[in-house]
């Protein structure tokens, strides 16, 4: 009996495991698209005058550097 107490608990821990590996995923796939809304709606502001070359630089600086960490697959939807 203590033989599958041990399995199962080792078996809920593994599922634990991989439960907050996929929310990390997903928060951090979550952030990309925020960053990536935000480039957008700073280049759109931009180009209707209300918004300034500054922002546009600084919202697409920020994520270059989500990429650089996390790699392009926010840009393909991934």
């Amino acid at each position: 009996m203590a033989g599958f107490l041990d399995r199962a608990k080792e078996q809920a821990q593994r599922g634990l495991a991989q439960g907050k590996q996929k929310m990390d995923e997903v928060q951090q796939q979550r952030a990309g698209a925020d960053l990536l809304k935000r480039l957008g709606a700073a280049y759109y502001a931009e180009r209707r005058g209300s918004g300034s070359p500054e922002s546009t630089a600084a919202a697409l600086q920020a994520l270059e550097a989500y990429i650089a960490t996390h790699g392009d697959g926010v840009l393909r939807g991934q």
